[in-house]
């Protein structure tokens, strides 16, 4: 060897050479901040993005997972195992459309109680002329609701009632019962057989016409009480 000459490195994978790819060798003793950092640096990069699951698509498996183990455990305790399974899933869904059937209208009346007038804009007298004509063709039902509609436009007209989009049969019964108190049980029950007939899905039958008549007549015989 000459004096002054450098050695040449040695090649790339011998002892001591620096690791290929790498800017320089990398310290073997490393402190713990540094180890962090050079973790943090190495897991940053982009191919390590690209490998992560996608958020969704794992929220979907896991919850397909979960969906199979419940049906397989239901499969196991049934009787008659999958198809067992089954049967139980069509009668509970059986049980629940005559339920709907026979009681969704009632609640329905029970919780949102429907309005008397809607937006019609006829007359008491006209009201009570389509309640005639319907009981006298046997649509009872329709000539129920005629004829709660023409108490409701009668107190109206009588000032009775302000005009009010969007009123109950209830409102209506509370609201003319203050003004009227010798008929005040006789409108909170016509509110209540035009709930029950319209929007519960009872029948009123020529009985509810009937009563209906009457009430109607008291309300129009009944006196304002001015307070």
């Amino acid at each position: 060897m000459l004096l002054g000459a450098v050695p040449a490195p040695p090649p790339v994978g011998a002892p001591g050479a620096p690791l290929a790819g790498l800017p320089g060798a990398v310290p073997i003793d490393l402190g713990a901040d540094p180890a962090r950092e050079l973790a943090r640096e190495e897991l940053a990069r982009q191919v390590y993005r690209e490998a992560e699951p996608d958020p969704v698509l794992a929220a979907v498996e896991w919850l397909a997972r979960r969906i199979a183990d419940l049906l397989r455990a239901a499969s196991g305790i049934s009787p008659g195992g999958g198809w067992g399974l089954l049967v139980l899933v069509v009668l509970l869904v059986v049980v629940v459309i005559v339920v709907r059937r026979r009681f969704g209208p009632t609640l329905r009346t029970a919780l949102v109680p429907g309005t008397v007038l809607g937006a019609t804009e006829l007359t008491a007298a006209e009201h009570r002329r389509l309640a005639d004509a319907h009981a006298a063709a046997g649509r009872y039902d329709d000539a129920v609701r005629e004829r709660m509609r023409a108490i409701v436009r009668a107190l109206e007209e009588r000032t009775v009632l302000e005009p009010r989009r969007g009123r109950t049969a209830g409102d209506a019964a509370r609201e003319g019962g203050r003004a009227m108190p010798d008929v005040a049980a006789d409108l909170r029950e016509a509110a209540h057989l035009f709930d029950e007939t319209v929007y519960g899905g009872r029948s009123a039958g020529a009985a509810g016409d009937a009563r209906l008549r009457e009430i109607d007549a008291a309300v129009a015989a009944t006196r304002l009480v001015r307070s």
